[in-house]
């Protein structure tokens, strides 16, 4: 596949973003836990597609030129969130998004449900984003992509209204998308506020953020499977995402077993439904692996869990 140039993401991409996303979307809610003394949830499990993706997407649409067509791969929270932004900006030159033919059909339809162009295409995601690259307008990553990366960093724009002082500010990491946009907030922002600490938490079975870092360039992970679904998978060659977080990020990983007792917890003690990805700072947090300075904010990212894994993981067994 051809490397793509991407250019980083900008202080002032983080600020178009905010008057796009903060146009369309209200705050998601910033609830008190027990997780830590003073710990705070950040709940964009209550974003209308069930996850915080839609902020990316909303953020990239409304930076393209009037004409240029949008096109994307995704049959997952990324997709939905583009369907959502093209309903919502009124996309006229349109927006494709390809999904593989082994998708989850309940997940096409929800993304078919909204004004776009689906395409079926190869039975895997690695099929379907190359078909995609090739197709013509913008193609917008799911991280790779420096509005998106933006997109994701008015979470941090949310946070500064919502409680004072320094922070910690904890977030899943698959491409790096969210928590390069909280490094953005963070370096641009955190001073006004005393200082923010950003950890992210890869799965321990799809570590590519963490190993691109340590290498310094992009490398090629063993991927296992996981219940956090949405942080499996390797970087696009050339990802924007391991630089993105410069040294303001420090990164840990979480096992299945620490994810599925983080999902009881949340059901639990708050009776709050969160995907495999979206517990996994609750899940770093229980499992210690969190060095809090300042009060802790965890980003719970989404909700869009099955029925029956969700059970599953509920049971114990």
């Amino acid at each position: 596949m051809t490397v793509r140039s991407v250019r980083p993401p900008e202080p002032g991409d983080l600020e178009r973003a905010w008057r796009t996303v903060s146009a369309e979307l209200p705050p998601t809610p910033l609830v008190a836990s027990a997780l830590a003394p003073g710990a705070l949830l950040k709940l964009e499990t209550f974003q209308p597609t069930g996850s915080f993706k839609v902020r990316g997407a909303l953020a990239a649409l409304g930076a393209l030129p009037d004409g240029e067509p949008a096109v994307t791969a995704s049959a997952g929270n990324h997709g939905l969130g583009m369907g959502f932004a093209a309903s919502r900006l009124g996309h006229g030159a349109g927006v494709t998004v390809v999904v593989p033919t082994r998708a989850s059909q309940a997940k096409v339809d929800k993304i078919a449900a909204f004004p776009v162009r689906l395409v079926e295409w190869g039975a895997t995601y690695e099929d379907a984003e190359a078909h995609a690259m090739g197709l013509p307008g913008r193609y917008v990553s799911a991280y790779n992509d420096p509005d998106v990366i933006a997109g994701q960093g008015t979470i941090g724009r949310e946070l500064d209204a919502q409680v004072d002082g320094p922070l910690t500010v904890v977030a899943p990491v698959g491409g790096g998308g969210l928590v390069a946009g909280l490094c953005l907030w963070a370096r641009l922002h955190g001073g006004e506020r005393g200082g923010v600490r950003v950890v992210g938490v890869e799965s321990s079975q799809s570590r590519g953020v963490s190993a691109a870092v340590a290498a310094g360039r992009i490398v090629e992970v063993p991927v296992g499977d996981t219940i956090a679904d949405g942080l499996s998978g390797n970087l696009e060659a050339g990802s924007v995402t391991p630089a993105a977080l410069g040294d303001t990020a420090r990164l840990t990983a979480v096992t299945d077993a620490e994810i599925r007792a983080a999902l009881r917890w949340l059901f639990r003690e708050h009776g709050l439904v969160a995907e495999g990805s979206g517990a996994a700072g609750v899940a770093a947090v229980l499992a210690g692996k969190v060095e809090v300075e300042g009060r802790l904010a965890v980003v719970l990212s989404g909700r869009n869990i099955t029925v029956p894994t969700y059970a599953h993981a509920l049971s114990g067994t």
